[in-house]
């Protein structure tokens, strides 16, 4: 049996978050449009947007505007979130997923 297709029934639910998603293809290409990092893991340029202002707001990444265009810098040593994590910083989601899909 194929384990990575889900049954007909099941809940549709995934490891990572959003958030984590769109810090990882940020990771990848610090200079992505909204757009592109939206269509990247199939949520709304809004959605996006807004998790994009979420992660900028703690610090976990920087934007900068370059002309027309924003680039970013992730704070890879910021510490995840939630409690029991938290002695962890989310370096290690990005080196475990930066230069694959997911």
């Amino acid at each position: 049996m194929d384990r990575t297709q889900s049954r007909p029934d099941a809940k549709p639910w995934t490891f990572l978050t959003n958030h984590a998603r769109v810090l990882i293809q940020i990771a990848r290409d610090p200079d992505l449009r909204v757009r592109e990092v939206a269509q990247g893991i199939g949520i709304t340029e809004r959605a996006a947007q807004l998790i994009i202002n979420d992660l900028e707001e703690a610090d976990y990444l920087t934007r900068t505007r370059v002309g027309r265009r924003n680039t970013y810098t992730i704070n890879a040593h910021r510490p995840f979130r939630y409690p029991t994590e938290a002695d962890h910083d989310v370096e290690a989601l990005i080196d475990l997923f930066a230069d694959r899909g997911i």
